[in-house]
């Protein structure tokens, strides 16, 4: 049987406290790439309790996505804004979702996500962060933005940091292990990169602003 939404509501702020449990359910946050990073924060932040998640995707799931992303066999070939958002709500029966599947570019972006606190940067392709990074800078100035650099690899999960950039810029991974470079990627050290951007999303709401 689903709990209640009150039933919810009290179990999150018995473990949270009910002023922060209240930021955290007043807060819009999107995540644009719902890969390895974006799957992951998502994941977080709806067991937090964040109220309002943008989801935006253009991709399917594929057999490959599966060591590594939160999807499962049986959403092979189905795109990953509807097997999350279903995901999510296995989780977080009562949490606001927006999907949008498609392909953020700089004549969208803004559109897409003037209405988030905050911004999860979650994609694969280092052109695709560097233009959201400089959109949202240049467009959204007053915007949380926190991406993801460098999470490939086997190496020490003690590399993988949070790192403030700017007032409303924060930067989290290696910012070394790249990819194309011949590194796998291991859902552990994924996660772990993930978790740093989640963990500062809310820190963002609670009103914390060091990294």
């Amino acid at each position: 049987m689903i709990p209640t939404e009150n039933d919810m509501k009290l179990a999150l702020q018995m473990r949270q406290g009910k002023e922060l449990q209240q930021k955290f359910e007043n807060a819009v946050v999107a995540i644009c790439g719902l890969g390895g990073l974006g799957s992951n924060i998502a994941i977080s932040l709806a067991r937090a309790g964040v109220g309002h998640l943008i989801l935006i995707d253009y991709d399917q799931v594929d057999l490959t996505n599966l060591h590594r992303q939160q999807y499962k066999a049986s959403q092979v070939g189905r795109y990953k804004t509807d097997a999350l958002c279903e995901n999510l709500k296995e989780i977080a029966p009562y949490i606001s979702m927006e999907a949008h599947t498609l392909k953020v570019t700089e004549e969208n972006c803004v559109e897409l996500l003037q209405k988030a606190d905050i911004i999860c940067e979650a994609f694969d392709a280092a052109d695709a962060k560097a233009m959201l990074v400089n959109a949202v800078l240049e467009n959204l100035p007053q915007t949380y933005l926190v991406s993801g650099s460098g999470m490939a690899g086997i190496e020490s999960a003690n590399m993988i940091k949070t790192r403030k950039i700017s007032k409303h810029f924060y930067l989290c991974g290696d910012e070394m292990s790249d990819v194309n470079e011949g590194h796998g990627l291991f859902s552990s050290r994924v996660m772990l990169c993930a978790a740093h951007e989640a963990h500062m999303v809310l820190r963002i709401i609670a009103n914390e602003f060091d990294a």
